[in-house]
């Protein structure tokens, strides 16, 4: 993490963008792995975003879903969602195994919704 001021323009097109995705993935017609695709990006986009209001830029993917408690004050029930679709996720990018289920992906939405949620309660950040 490096610390980096706040874009309001950064923050609000990561965050434009995380929420038509998670308005896609609750397309219950496209297919399982694509509902996954965009919900998990959808998720990856809005947790970007919140660091960046907190003034900090992340150079590594990962690191945003773990400083969850940290920008939105979100618990494990949100960020162990997140780990394991990004173990899942790296598994289909670089191996060609993405194992999704229904459950999976609806608990990646849910999670996605919740980050959602926490980001609206910020409000645009102060630059």
């Amino acid at each position: 993490m490096k610390a980096e001021a706040p874009d309001a323009n950064e923050f609000a097109g990561l965050r434009r963008s995380g929420l038509a995705r998670l308005a896609d993935a609750r397309t219950d017609s496209l297919s399982l792995e694509g509902r996954f695709d965009l919900a998990y990006n959808a998720a990856h986009a809005l947790c970007l975003a919140a660091p960046r209001w907190h003034g900090w830029r992340s150079s590594n993917r990962y690191i945003v879903f773990q400083l969850l408690p940290h920008t939105l004050g979100l618990g494990p029930e949100v960020w162990r969602v997140l780990d394991k679709c990004h173990q899942v996720r790296n598994l289909g990018e670089y191996e060609g195994d993405l194992n999704v289920d229904d459950r999976l992906v609806n608990d990646l939405i849910a999670a996605a919704a919740a980050v959602a949620a926490k980001l609206d309660a910020l409000g645009p950040p102060s630059t």
